[in-house]
C-alpha cells in the first residue's frame, strides 16, 4: 500500500489534537476538538483550515486566455488581474472533469486551484488539450504552495492584525497579491473566497512559510476564539451552503447543469468549448434529472448513495450527500432525482436499509449567512 501524502502542516496537527484519516491519498485531519463544535465555531467566530492538499496549476503565455476559453465552461475573457472565477472543466458529453477557481494573476497568467484528487488527471487533461502552435505553458505548481482558509465572521478582523494591506478592499471573488505578513517575512495571495458559506479568505503562501503562517493566525485569533477545523466540519459547512463536492454532487456522469450550477456555464460565449453542445441541450431542454434539497420527515439520516423512491416505490434517483445539520439540527440531504420530483413540497422516500423513510423537497441552500 502506498504511503499517504502529507501537507507541510502535518506536524502541526497533533499540537491541536488533530485526528487524521486517509482522504484521497492524503493524511488529513478529520477533526480537532469535534466536528459539531468546529462547525459552530466557524459559523459564529472563525475556523482555520489546512487545504494545502488542493492542486495548483499555472497556465501562462500569450495564448493562455484562448486556451482556457476552449477547455472551461465559464467566460474567462471577463477576468481582469486580481479577479477570480468559479468554473467547470467538462467532457464532450457534459460530464464534469472538475470544478475549480481560476485566479488571473496578471495578463496571460492564470492560477487554477483544482480538487486534490483530480490534480494529476486535470494536469494531464489540460496538457492533452494544448494544440500545435499554441504559445502556452502548463505547470503543476502544487508543491510550491501551502493553502490556508480562514472562514467565519471574525476572519477579516483576525487576518487584518497581521498585515498592513487593507483587506476590507478585497471583495468576493477578488484577491490581492502580494499581501505582506511582516512577522514571518512572507507574502501571500489573499482571496475573498471559501467553501463554508461564511465570509473569509483563502491564502496561498510559499510552502516553506506555511507552518509559520498557520501558527501566526492561530495566535492572532486566540482572543476571538479561532480554532483549527478539520475535514468533517468542512464537509457539513459546505453542504449546508449547497456548495458541491466533486465525486458526490459533480462527477464524470453528473453535469454542472444537473447539479444546478449553470451560472458558471456560459453557452453564449463566442469561443467553442468542450462539452458546450451537450450542456446547451440540457439548458434549453431542461435536464432529465436535477439536484434537490430534502428534509427528512421520518426519523433517519439520508446517507450518500441511498436510493430515492417515489410513493409507488419507483426508483427515481439517489442521495449525493446527507447528514444531520449542526446549524439547523435537522436531518437533511441533497438528492439527484428525476426533474419532475424536484419542486419544493414534493414528498419522496429514502431507502434506509430495510426501511422506507419519508422526506420532503425543500429550498436550497439550507443555510445562508446574514450579510
Amino acid at each position: 500500500m502506498s504511503e499517504l501524502k502529507q501537507t507541510p502542516l502535518y506536524p502541526e496537527y497533533a499540537k491541536s489534537g488533530g485526528k487524521t484519516v486517509d482522504f484521497g491519498g492524503w493524511e488529513l485531519p478529520v477533526q480537532f476538538s469535534g466536528i459539531k463544535h468546529e462547525h459552530q465555531s466557524t459559523r459564529t467566530k472563525a475556523g482555520l483550515f489546512d487545504v494545502s492538499h488542493m492542486g495548483e496549476i499555472l497556465v501562462e503565455g500569450p495564448d493562455s486566455e484562448s486556451f482556457l476559453q476552449r477547455v472551461v465552461t465559464n467566460d474567462v475573457s471577463r477576468l481582469t488581474p486580481k479577479r477570480a472565477q468559479y468554473t467547470f472543466m467538462c467532457y464532450a458529453d457534459g460530464g464534469t472533469a472538475d470544478d475549480f477557481i481560476i485566479y488571473m494573476l496578471e495578463t496571460d497568467r492564470y492560477l487554477l486551484v483544482v480538487n486534490a484528487a483530480n490534480t494529476e488527471k486535470d494536469y494531464d487533461w489540460l496538457t492533452k488539450q494544448k494544440e500545435a502552435g499554441e504559445n502556452i505553458s502548463i505547470k503543476n505548481v502544487s508543491a510550491d504552495y501551502v493553502q490556508l482558509a480562514l472562514q467565519g465572521p471574525v476572519a477579516e478582523t483576525v487576518l487584518q492584525k497581521l498585515t498592513d494591506s487593507d483587506l476590507s478592499q478585497i471583495k468576493p471573488f477578488r484577491f490581492e497579491n502580494p499581501v505582506p505578513f511582516p512577522a514571518i517575512s512572507a507574502e501571500a495571495i489573499v482571496s475573498r473566497t471559501g467553501y463554508t458559506g461564511e465570509d473569509g479568505f483563502e491564502i496561498y503562501v510559499d510552502a516553506a512559510k506555511g507552518r509559520d503562517l498557520w501558527n501566526l493566525i492561530l495566535e492572532a485569533g486566540e482572543e476571538y476564539g479561532v480554532e483549527p477545523v478539520g475535514l468533517g466540519a468542512r464537509d457539513t459547512l459546505r453542504f449546508e451552503a449547497n456548495l458541491p463536492l466533486y465525486g458526490q454532487e459533480l462527477s464524470e456522469t453528473i453535469s454542472p447543469v444537473e447539479a444546478g450550477m449553470k451560472f458558471a456555464v456560459k453557452v453564449k460565449k463566442e469561443k467553442e468549448f468542450i462539452g458546450k453542445e451537450a450542456l446547451k441541450k440540457q439548458i434549453v431542454d431542461g435536464p432529465a434529472r436535477k439536484l434537490a434539497g430534502i428534509e427528512m420527515l421520518d426519523k433517519g439520516i439520508p446517507r450518500t448513495g441511498y436510493t430515492v423512491l417515489d410513493d409507488a416505490d419507483k426508483e427515481i434517483g439517489f442521495v449525493t450527500t446527507g447528514t444531520q445539520s449542526p446549524t439547523l439540527e435537522k436531518n437533511i440531504g441533497l438528492v439527484l432525482v428525476e426533474s419532475d420530483y424536484t419542486q419544493p413540497g414534493t414528498e419522496l422516500y429514502i431507502q434506509v436499509r430495510k426501511r422506507k423513510l419519508k422526506a420532503v423537497v425543500v429550498e436550497t441552500p439550507f443555510y445562508k449567512r446574514e450579510k
